[in-house]
């Protein structure tokens, strides 16, 4: 099986385009036989939590209409896709969700980011529960950005049978997860582990893509670019 992670720069505060960048990156990926497509933290609105906080109007729902068009060409390609944005919840806040479009364009599963961090705390609630979801026999695990820090995530995705350790985050320019983080979940826990970052503007700082994969070992498998949207392919 083939994975992908995806890359693109977010229109803040405009559902509409980034969800239109999903579709087309979708339908890129899925020319070159990708079966899962990876996409960013936060990708459907950008990484600015004033931005989420001041908008309700931004937070989703998990059958939202908006997310139509991601269904649509899931079904037509029949890839899965992992698109994360703020989600409403039970508990008044959105939370930081990754959502799993599988090929017939139903929902897999949601999973909520569960080690929120700096102003993210003000303004999103944390999940409690870790994110599974299984493809043509494949077992996948879920985290967002820097849910990472915490090795105990890759170890109960190893014990709990996965194969890939997929994580949708924001890092910006000089952050050593590159280096630091993801290898190492990879090589300790024997994962297939990837990462979507964006490119461009966030909160946090300019981001510069770099997103990737790295096989059980910890070697780098694929890269995408610095600079423009792209995906990062490789085998699992």
């Amino acid at each position: 099986m083939k994975i992908a992670s995806a890359q693109f720069t977010p229109v803040p505060g405009d559902v509409g385009a980034n969800v239109g960048a999903v579709r087309d990156l979708i339908h890129r990926a899925a020319g070159a036989g990708v079966r899962v497509v990876l996409f960013a933290e936060l990708a459907l609105t950008g990484y600015g939590m004033d931005l989420v906080a001041q908008r309700p109007d931004l937070w989703l729902t998990e059958d939202d209409p908006r997310l139509e068009p991601v269904r649509e060409a899931c079904r037509e390609t029949a890839t899965a896709a992992v698109v994360n944005a703020a989600v409403r919840g039970a508990a008044g806040r959105p939370g930081i969700a990754s959502l799993v479009i599988g090929p017939d364009g139903t929902l897999l599963t949601r999973y909520d980011k569960r080690y929120l961090h700096g102003v993210e705390l003000e303004v999103f609630a944390a999940g409690e529960e870790d994110g599974r979801f299984t493809l043509d026999g494949v077992r996948f695990a879920l985290t967002v950005c820097y849910d990472n820090r915490f090795p105990e995530l890759a170890e109960r995705a190893r014990a709990d049978g996965c194969r890939a350790y997929l994580a949708s985050s924001v890092l910006e320019e000089g952050n050593d997860s590159f280096e630091a983080v993801y290898p190492v979940r990879a090589r300790e826990n024997g994962l297939y582990v990837a990462v979507a970052n964006l490119v461009g503007p966030s909160d946090i700082g300019p981001c510069a893509g770099g997103s990737a994969v790295w096989g059980p070992d910890g070697t780098r498998l694929a890269m995408a670019g610095t600079t423009s949207p792209g995906l990062a392919v490789a085998e699992v």
